[in-house]
């Protein structure tokens, strides 16, 4: 961002009103372009770019789309749910041993990352009554679901709630800017999320309303069918399966720092989505508003705004900035492609950029390297100073340990 940029700023050539906190000029032209697709779509009501902007499939990352009578599926995404949650403890690092890696393998040998999952359940739910009566009723609706040849697929959903995946998410141990260790996790709704949403997303490229669209990944719903109906149902089920996903991984790994550390004391957690929908009123305006790639900031909100596992994290405190629908970013934002990072980094790059920090450093990672990713303090700058923020900033999280899939 330029010294002399005032954010937020238009978008030149957009249709529907939209505002950026972002330089337009420092944004890939592919991910403006789409952008400016999403604001000529007839439904929607504003359009608000977060400083993490990139491009996205169908809609764009780091965008918050309100839409009158309409939803699009692609500017959800199809990790459903994704968002964070993150855990103070009593602990300091003068708690902590020399050498992190044996707990790293302890928390690695209860999560399950990449493609891997539980073998039947996870172990906590047998353990804990108020996490498993949750459980048990969100699996109980499953049958419910109205997305198509979907029923097949309980048996994995069953097994992958209480995993991490793989990509950007992650499970850290964070020291905060007063001293106390943080836990804090990224993930979604892992593999039924996608499924839900790739046959909704096929479901709307069959409409007619949608046929002339300039970007047919951007079909919309619209409000008062069967299929907006549908796909809402299916995505306010995922929602809450990506947050049971998250507390169950939350639950178990607290089960390990107390094993290790029988003295800690947990605080209540900090939650927050970043690819869902909500249902809010703007400008007198009832809109249907999708956040991919954004969190929630209305007033009083706390949120979590993650870099990479290189650069550390930041608790925020929303403003409730209307003019931003009441949104920030939900990262840092990645500045290259996972091919190009690979194609540029070295295990010994992910080595230098990951010093003095517990974690994975070898070539499986390297599309994650810190420097693939926006610079942190920049995008929170963008948000947290001039005449329009979004954040206010509770404390900075510096990573100590990090576990990938």
């Amino acid at each position: 961002m330029t010294a002399m940029t005032t954010l937020p700023v238009a978008l030149p050539g957009a249709q529907a009103p939209t505002l950026m906190w972002a330089d337009p000029d420092e944004v890939e032209p592919a991910a403006l372009d789409q952008l400016r697709n999403i604001s000529r779509l007839p439904w929607v009501h504003g359009l608000r770019v977060m400083p993490d902007v990139h491009l996205g499939k169908g809609a764009t990352v780091g965008s918050v789309i309100a839409m009158r009578d309409a939803v699009s599926p692609a500017a959800v995404g199809v990790d459903i749910g994704c968002g964070m949650t993150g855990v103070r403890t009593n602990l300091t690092a003068a708690d902590l041993p020399d050498d992190l890696g044996p707990l790293r393998a302890a928390v690695e040998a209860v999560l399950p990352v990449g493609w891997n999952a539980h073998d039947g359940t996870a172990p906590v739910l047998r353990r804990d009554a108020a996490l498993s009566a949750r459980f048990d009723g969100l699996m109980s609706r499953f049958g419910d679901l109205r997305a198509p040849a979907i029923s097949d697929r309980q048996g994995r959903a069953l097994a992958q709630c209480g995993s991490l995946g793989s990509g950007n998410h992650f499970w850290e141990l964070c020291e905060g800017g007063d001293g106390r260790l943080w836990l804090m996790l990224h993930s979604g709704s892992r593999n039924i999320g996608k499924e839900l949403a790739e046959r909704h997303i096929a479901t709307a490229k069959t409409l007619e309303h949608n046929l002339g669209l300039p970007d047919r990944d951007l079909a919309v719903f619209l409000a008062g069918t069967q299929e907006m109906a549908a796909y809402l149902h299916d995505l306010y089920w995922a929602q809450e399966y990506a947050l049971l996903n998250r507390e169950v991984m939350m639950a178990t790994t607290r089960e390990v720092v107390a094993r290790h550390f029988p003295h800690v004391v947990f605080d209540e957690p900090v939650r927050c989505h970043h690819n869902y929908v909500s249902e809010e009123t703007y400008e007198g305006v009832d809109v249907v508003v999708t956040r991919k790639g954004a969190i929630r900031a209305g007033a009083g909100d706390l949120g979590l705004i993650p870099g990479s596992m290189g650069t550390g994290s930041y608790v925020v405190r929303g403003l409730g900035n209307e003019a931003s629908f009441n949104s920030a970013s939900h990262g840092a934002g990645r500045r290259m492609s996972r091919n190009a990072a690979k194609r540029r980094f070295s295990v010994e790059d992910l080595r230098a950029q990951t010093a003095g920090i517990e974690c994975r450093k070898d070539a499986g990672v390297i599309d994650e390297i810190p420097a693939a990713y926006k610079d942190l303090e920049s995008v929170i700058a963008a948000q947290t100073r001039g005449p329009s923020p979004l954040v206010e900033v509770v404390t900075r999280l510096t990573t100590l340990l990090c576990v990938k899939g």
